[in-house]
């Protein structure tokens, strides 16, 4: 019997003992995860409150909550891969050669081959004439064989907004219908149909060869009479500045390179194409107004900034914005943008009733231009080349330049 109670003593103890250690079990919290930089990614370039505070108050306004608009971008490499391969391509590279990747022409089909080789360019953009006419297999044979020809690839680029700009979907050989300006998206669908015709766009564009969209348009005007109007969101800087980072992060997702355009922001003015256009705002309104959506798709982080004609008086009195070195002091220091920043076409009227072709693209990268958009660029280039070899530019700010050009071609997946 004895003998009988020590056996059950034994048992039960041991059952509690079993119990006790499951309780301390459950009972330990579980480990801490800290979240890794590829669980949360955020490019380097991305400005924060704290490093711009010239706009902070302003940019404050501009909405952030994770469930309206997200601020992650889905391009990689990351940005230290990427100028470690840029400097090495940059390492073996000519002057004539470096000097090339500066250009983002217009192209000119019939020497489109021989002005590669001859100038050694970093890209092209296609306007409507040329998709017209052709098909899909066309335009995919004709970037191809630009590609190839191309030592380092091409920046292939359009201006597809919607609305009133759409280079390839005004023929229906690529699309049905040419797709619809940002405001008729958004009164039909909201921010979803904006995000999903963002998808489409890049689909189409990625399809034919083209990896850069010069879009979307962050300009704030809520004014009919405008002319920037049309190509606008139409409404309020903190809603305009929603619609850009919604096709911006969708872009990045899509991997197809975007444009944020018409740095500092278009206002009321008149059209750079037909002449010069002065703007005579104060810089609290670009502070409380326009800057503000070009400081969120900086925060989602577009890849490249188009830098506007205008002659914006309370940044510079006397140059356009696209050769003034204060207007691009702004996106670099305070701001703290480290992207690329291209010109608007130097084609345009308002820089030649201000200087000659020449003279343009040298104040443009002296300014601190990145791309120069130009369509005479064989004067142009030569001219730029002279300015290095008489020491009028430094061979040192040219390579700057090309190094952000490399990089947003390794981020883009054009060189690996």
């Amino acid at each position: 019997m004895k003998s009988k109670n020590i056996i059950n003593l034994i048992l039960i103890t041991a059952i509690l003992l079993t119990g006790c250690s499951k309780t301390n079990t459950d009972s330990t919290p579980p480990p801490i995860v800290t979240p890794s930089l590829t669980q949360s990614p955020t490019p380097s370039a991305t400005p924060t409150e704290t490093q711009s505070p010239t706009v902070t108050d302003a940019v404050s306004q501009a909405p952030t909550s994770s469930d309206e608009i997200s601020t992650v971008p889905a391009i990689d490499p990351s940005e230290t891969s990427a100028e470690t391969k840029a400097l090495e391509i940059l390492e073996g590279m000519t002057l004539e050669e470096k000097i090339g990747q500066l250009f983002f022409v217009r192209l000119r089909e019939e020497s489109a081959i021989e002005d590669i080789n001859k100038y050694y360019l970093g890209g092209y953009i296609l306007f409507g004439d040329d998709f017209k006419d052709k098909g899909k297999e066309d335009i995919k044979l004709q970037i191809s064989s630009y590609q190839t020809a191309s030592h380092i690839p091409l920046l292939i680029g359009v201006d597809e907004e919607g609305g009133t700009v759409n280079r390839i979907s005004k023929y229906k050989e690529f699309r049905a219908v040419p797709f619809h300006s940002p405001q008729s998206l958004f009164q039909e669908g909201g921010f979803d149909l904006v995000k999903s015709d963002t998808k489409e766009k890049a689909i189409l564009l990625k399809s034919l060869g083209i990896n850069v969209n010069l879009a979307p348009v962050c300009d704030v005007s809520t004014n009919p009479n405008d002319f920037i109007y049309n190509r606008s969101f139409g409404k309020d800087a903190v809603e305009t500045a929603k619609y850009v980072n919604t096709v911006v992060t969708e872009m990045n997702a899509d991997g197809i390179g975007c444009t944020l355009k018409h740095f500092p922001g278009y206002g009321n003015n008149v059209d750079t194409h037909t002449g010069i256009a002065i703007d005579e705002r104060s810089y609290e309104t670009f502070l409380n107004s326009d800057f503000i959506p070009f400081e969120e798709g900086i925060k989602a982080g577009a890849g490249s900034i188009l830098v506007s004609h205008n002659i914006v008086k309370s940044m510079d009195d006397s140059l356009p914005a696209s050769l003034s070195s204060a207007v691009h002091d702004i996106l670099r220091k305070e701001f703290k943008y480290e992207g690329i920043i291209m010109t608007d076409d130097l084609s345009m009227d308002a820089i030649k009733e201000y200087t000659n072709d020449e003279e343009a693209a040298v104040l443009a990268i002296e300014a601190g231009n990145d791309l120069i958009i130009a369509s005479n660029f064989d004067i142009q280039i030569p001219a730029v080349i002279d300015a290095v070899n008489n020491n009028t530019i430094s061979e040192e700010r040219i390579n700057e330049s090309v190094k952000r050009v490399l990089m947003w071609k390794i981020k883009l997946g054009l060189v690996s």
